[in-house]
C-alpha cells in the first residue's frame, strides 16, 4: 500500500505523481484556436523580475502549499530565471495575471513543465485546459519531443484528470513527508484550509 509509514510530527504526508508524454501526442500539440474567454491571452515573459515571479507563484501555489520556491533567495531563483531555457508564459486577462506555465528544457531529455496554475479567482473557467493546450504546443514550437509534468495530493483536485486527457502517462508515484510550510513560515498558517496542519503534538 501507498504511504503506510507513521507521519511525523509537523510532517505532511503527500503522494506526488510523475507523469510523461513520450513522444508528444500530435492532438495535444495544437493548442484551442480562442481562448475559452474573451480577452485573455498568453505572453511570453522572457526573463521576469524575481518580485513578479513570486506574485505569480505565491498567487497561484498558496492554495495548494507550493513552497519550494518560497525557501529560494532571490539570488538562486534569479539564477533560474535568467536562464534561456527557462521559458514563462504568462496568462493575461482583465489587464492582470491570471496565471502561468512554467517550462524548463534544462534537462536534454525532455521539456518538464515545472509550474502550472490559475489564481483563485479564475478557476472554474475554462482556462486550465487551454492554457495547458498552449504551453504543449510552445514547448513543440521550441523542439520538445517529450515532456514531463508532476501532480500532487495537495493540487487541485483536477490536476491529475487534466494532463492524462492530455496524453500525459503516470510512470510513478512518491510517498514524501515534508514540513508543513504553515509551522515554518513560508506559508500563512490559513492558506490551503482543506489541508489540515500537521500536528505538533
Amino acid at each position: 500500500m501507498i504511504g503506510e509509514a507513521a507521519v511525523a510530527h509537523g510532517q505532511l504526508r503527500v503522494i506526488v505523481t510523475y507523469l510523461m508524454m513520450d513522444p508528444i501526442a500530435p492532438a495535444a500539440a495544437t493548442p484551442l484556436p480562442h481562448p475559452p474567454v474573451s480577452g485573455a491571452r498568453l505572453s511570453h515573459r522572457g526573463r521576469p523580475e524575481v518580485a513578479f515571479y513570486r506574485t505569480l507563484y505565491n498567487g497561484v501555489g498558496e492554495d495548494w502549499l507550493w513552497s519550494d520556491r518560497r525557501r529560494l533567495s532571490d539570488a538562486a531563483l534569479w539564477d533560474v530565471l535568467r536562464d534561456p531555457r527557462v521559458a514563462l508564459w504568462v496568462l493575461w486577462l482583465d489587464g492582470e495575471p491570471a496565471g502561468f506555465a512554467e517550462l524548463d528544457a534544462r534537462r536534454s531529455d525532455a521539456t518538464d513543465l515545472a509550474y502550472f496554475g490559475l489564481m483563485p479567482r479564475f478557476i472554474g473557467r475554462g482556462l486550465g485546459p487551454w492554457m495547458l493546450d498552449a504551453a504543449i504546443a510552445e514547448a513543440v514550437a521550441t523542439g520538445a519531443r517529450r515532456m514531463t509534468v508532476n501532480t500532487c495530493t495537495f493540487d487541485h483536485p483536477s490536476a491529475l484528470r487534466l494532463y492524462q486527457s492530455r496524453g500525459f502517462v503516470p510512470v510513478r508515484h512518491v510517498v514524501r513527508q515534508i514540513s508543513d510550510p504553515r509551522l515554518t513560515g513560508l506559508l500563512p498558517e490559513t492558506a490551503a484550509p482543506h489541508i489540515p496542519l500537521a500536528g505538533l503534538g
